[in-house]
């Protein structure tokens, strides 16, 4: 043990509860600066719910049918990819990339049944 020798200047009965107490209050200052710092963490503890869904746009609803809505995120500009949010049934999100068109060789594409 490297600081075995410790203990030859400062008594295990004044060290330990000393080392332990430091441990404890650091341990609360870090829970204290958590609690300050964050919304969600006081609404958790209180029962509500953990993360609030991020509103996508004012426009975005949560499709009540058998369908999926893609809310894009901004204007499309020409040569450039595009990125929405895929909005499922059941409230779901997934973020998309659409890459910006190209044109594929007709003979190295597969046809899908």
């Amino acid at each position: 043990m490297n600081n075995a020798k410790m203990w030859l200047v400062v008594k295990p009965t004044v060290g330990v509860p000393l080392f332990l107490t430091a441990v404890a209050v650091g341990s609360f200052a870090v829970h204290v600066s958590v609690l300050r710092n964050t919304t969600w963490l006081p609404q958790f503890l209180s029962g509500g719910a953990a993360m609030e869904q991020a509103a996508l746009s004012p426009s975005a609803v949560v499709p009540t049918g058998g369908n999926a809505t893609v809310v894009f995120d901004g204007v499309q500009q020409v040569g450039t990819s595009q990125q929405a949010v895929v909005v499922l049934p059941d409230g779901r999100t997934a973020r998309v990339v659409f890459d910006a068109p190209a044109v594929i060789d007709g003979t190295k594409t597969a046809l899908l049944q």
